[in-house]
């Protein structure tokens, strides 16, 4: 399973960048905005939902969704920004929600075993 992965991705990229030269896709700047979004699922993805995440990867989402909208369908930038803040706002706001796991602490947060202390 783990040898096919480049190749599968190879076939996915070059298949993307074809439909892409043909005018499948709209035209607008997919690295931006496919970025922003595998950005936003990574978090999510890789951290889970917490505190910490809640935030990040929905907003990262948000702006990729959004930053299409306005490239493809003239969105405009001064409703597009609200849209972000408010957003962020809500979800500032459910992070404090007891529903919300809290963050784990990072690495070097976490306090040193005895065992690797001098005597």
């Amino acid at each position: 399973m783990r040898g096919i992965v480049f190749p599968v991705i190879l076939i996915v990229i070059g298949a993307g960048w074809l439909l892409n030269e043909i005018n499948y896709f709209p035209s607008v700047s997919w690295i931006v905005i496919v970025g922003l979004l595998v950005a936003g699922i990574a978090v999510l993805a890789l951290e889970g939902v917490n505190k910490s995440t809640i935030v990040l990867g929905p907003m990262l989402i948000a702006g990729a969704i959004t930053t299409f909208l306005r490239q493809q369908y003239g969105l405009a930038l001064s409703v597009q920004w609200p849209v972000l803040l408010m957003l962020c706002g809500f979800l500032m706001l459910l992070a404090r929600s007891k529903l919300i796991a809290p963050a784990p602490p990072k690495p070097w947060e976490k306090p040193q075993s005895s065992s690797s202390r001098q005597e």
